[in-house]
């Protein structure tokens, strides 16, 4: 499989074909995207709720995200990999944003980096750009800044939100944005952006009328069970899989039918010479004692 880059990703919404990618955190999952062409992979900073159990994405730092790209590279060598920046990592500073930026990408290994905010973070966007980064903007529901907005709720649903919307995704573009990412929107709204911006929009429950769509992966095969988003379709629902194998695992240890014989190791040759070892370390034991 060979990595795609932004000259694939454009060709791709110049010919119409939509996009795919998902989130992970950790080499195992990206293994499975990569396996399963994925177009992308973003390591969210979602990972903050699906992978350590915080109750939003607000406390999970750099470093945090740093080693979770390092080891979604080496899971998913031929993916194209985008970083997700976390909250305090660019909204105090321009330098702040750049610094960080080139961190994702010297020690992170990813191919972009994802930001959220539209009007109000052009010149961050501009800041990384000028480093020769790719910028994924990220308008709509936001999740770092839930808080203002009242909660993880659908964004542009009114007149006036919609225009807050489209002129974010304007300004996300202008200011030099390679991709934009729309969350939580209407596909009306979405599909007036996607007329409007000439950089590929990209949708994370905001319809399908736009360049490609994103879910959270721990949605998707139903791993995370704190809620499921409306937008969210499950197409499987590993959790209580798992959770039965591990039952079983545990009940089998308990009533001893695990390990058997097949599943243990034994020694090499005639067992006499062991079993005078086990003598001796016997013997030896008790003149100890």
């Amino acid at each position: 499989m060979k990595k795609k880059t932004i000259l694939d990703l454009y060709e791709m919404k110049r010919n119409g074909e939509k996009a795919s990618w998902i989130t992970s955190y950790d080499a195992p999952f990206a293994s499975f995207a990569e396996q399963a062409d994925m177009d992308m992979i973003l390591v969210g900073d979602s990972l903050g709720m699906v992978d350590s159990g915080f109750d939003s994405t607000i406390p999970v730092t750099m470093d945090m995200c740093i080693e979770h790209c390092q080891s979604v590279r080496r899971g998913a060598p031929n993916t194209f990999v985008v970083g997700d920046m976390p909250f305090g990592s660019y909204q105090c500073s321009n330098e702040d944003a750049a610094r960080n930026a080139i961190r994702f990408l010297k020690e992170g290994g990813v191919d972009a980096v994802k930001l959220e905010g539209g009007k109000s973070v052009a010149s961050r966007i501009q800041a990384i750009r000028n480093c020769g980064i790719l910028v994924f903007g990220h308008i709509g529901l936001t999740p770092q800044s839930s808080g203002v907005l009242g909660g993880h709720k659908a964004q542009g649903r009114t007149v006036e939100s919609a225009r807050c919307v489209i002129e974010d995704a304007l300004a996300v573009e202008e200011a030099g944005a390679n991709f934009l990412l729309v969350e939580a929107v209407p596909p009306e709204v979405t599909a007036q952006i996607h007329k409007l911006l000439s950089i590929p929009v990209y949708s994370i429950g905001a319809g399908a009328l736009c360049d490609g769509q994103l879910t959270i992966f721990a949605d998707t095969i139903g791993l995370f069970q704190a809620f499921t988003p409306k937008f969210i379709k499950k197409y499987a629902d590993i959790a209580p899989i798992i959770i039965d194998a591990f039952k079983s695992y545990s009940n089998e240890i308990k009533s001893g039918v695990f390990p058997d014989d097949g599943h243990c190791y034994h020694v090499i040759g005639d067992l006499a010479p062991f079993e005078e070892m086990f003598k001796e370390c016997e013997r030896i034991r008790k003149e100890v004692a």
